[in-house]
């Protein structure tokens, strides 16, 4: 991921497709909201406490999510 993002600047994986087939993420207060990429200013924005990011971002790592790309 690109470097300490301020509250208002979204950031995804550098690795990301150019695209747009993935999700962005920054801070809001003590929260992360994450939306979809592809999608920009008019995807839906969820909001997720730092305890719920880290264990979404340990399941992507860990292959949890594998089986929902079809």
């Amino acid at each position: 991921m690109t470097d300490h993002p301020d509250n208002n600047h979204w950031i995804k994986a550098s690795a990301s497709s150019d695209a747009g087939e993935c999700v962005e993420m920054r801070r809001a207060g003590r929260a992360v909201q994450i939306r979809d990429s592809k999608l920009g200013s008019m995807s839906p924005v969820h909001n997720l406490s730092q305890h719920d990011f880290r264990a979404w971002l340990e399941g992507a790592k860990t292959g949890e999510f594998d089986g929902l790309s079809g």
